[in-house]
């Protein structure tokens, strides 16, 4: 059974991936992570886990995305950057899902997949320390709530949309990471060393489909 990403692979493994990503520094108002308008970014880097999750530059309903189909398998993409969150706090993306995951569900650990999640990735050398938010598209985890990993405190779920009402259809979102980061774990953030994206369904072995819209970071709501 696979476990959660901030489980199933060593620390060290996952700081290896951060560092040798290629790194891009915010300038200006806004930093774009990615808008897919022309195909996958050169920034990306793909780490399988179990597996591997089909991500394709596509168009849905005129949007320019990346999408990513699961069936059974876990591999993230990464991007790495060197970002300062209390200058740039606010991550915005947009994204939908085909379907949510009947076995999914974010308090077990047999029910930790997702049809959609992004990482924002907080890295420290002493491997241990590094720590994450995860906004997720939740299964059964109600809207707005958010709980520890259920491998891993280090990692924070939350949940940025739940449930079946939104499938199909385009959501805006956006999210203050200075502020998320304090109110969960307690402390000022250290430098974003990474952003990331997963679709994985290893642990239910369902299948799942979603879009990924553009990804960026912004001095301002």
């Amino acid at each position: 059974m696979k476990m959660s990403m901030f489980h199933t692979i060593p620390w060290a493994t996952l700081l290896t991936v951060l560092f040798q990503a290629t790194t891009s520094s915010a300038t200006g108002d806004s930093l774009l992570i990615d808008d897919f308008k022309k195909g996958i970014g050169p920034g990306w880097e793909e780490k399988s886990f179990k597996g591997k999750t089909l991500y394709s530059p596509s168009i849905a309903d005129g949007i320019p995305c990346l999408q990513a189909k699961a069936k059974g398998t876990a591999s993230g993409l990464f991007y790495k950057i060197d970002l300062d969150p209390a200058e740039y706090p606010i991550l915005s993306w947009e994204w939908k899902v085909d379907n949510i995951l009947a076995k999914g569900d974010a308090r077990t650990k047999a029910g930790d997949d997702y049809s959609a999640r992004i990482y924002v990735v907080f890295p420290s050398f002493l491997f241990w320390k590094t720590r994450a938010l995860n906004y997720v598209w939740a299964n059964q985890l109600p809207k707005d709530s958010a709980i520890p990993n259920s491998f891993t405190a280090n990692a924070m779920m939350i949940a940025v949309e739940s449930g079946r009402e939104q499938i199909g259809q385009w959501r805006k979102e956006s999210r203050n990471i200075y502020e998320d980061y304090q109110r969960y774990f307690g402390s000022p953030p250290p430098k974003v060393g990474a952003i990331a994206i997963m679709t994985d369904t290893d642990n239910t072995g369902e299948s799942a489909t979603a879009c990924y819209g553009p990804i960026r970071l912004n001095r301002h709501p």
